[in-house]
């Protein structure tokens, strides 16, 4: 996946790309089947590499952290609790008031479309929370 935008995000996608290869196992393989999933979902979404290797997707905001255990993959939305989630995949982080996760284990397999919509309206809510400081700066 390369990115759009500057060097930086080229250097976090070789990064998540590293990652991916270095897990080598099942969590490698979930992990990349989600970024394909992310970037379907949003082709403008903005690659990072944070918190010392962490994958991050962003788009007017954090989206969403790809973090792997060895349980679990863990995808933590930043607004998650802001995100309606018809099909119940957020299944961790549930008490929180800003953010929900999905951890995805062996052998499981996501819901790709409700993971793109959740994906779509993550991005929507990013945007429309730019939007409002911005109006809020104008004042």
């Amino acid at each position: 996946m390369k990115s759009k935008s500057h060097p930086d995000s080229e250097a976090a996608s070789a990064n998540i790309t590293k990652r991916i290869k270095e897990l080598g196992d099942w969590r490698g393989e979930t992990l990349a089947h989600v970024r394909r999933l992310i970037h379907d979902a949003e082709p403008d979404i903005e690659e990072e590499w944070k918190w010392r290797g962490v994958p991050v997707w962003s788009h007017d905001g954090i989206v969403c952290t790809g973090e792997s255990y060895k349980e679990v993959i863990k995808l933590t939305f930043a607004r998650g609790a802001t995100i309606k989630d018809p099909k119940k995949l957020f299944n961790s982080s549930l008490q929180g008031n800003t953010r929900r996760a999905i951890d995805i284990r062996q052998g499981e397999k996501i819901n790709e479309a409700a993971f793109r919509q959740l994906i779509r309206a993550a991005v929507a809510a990013n945007s429309a929370a730019l939007a409002a400081r911005a109006v809020k700066k104008k004042k």
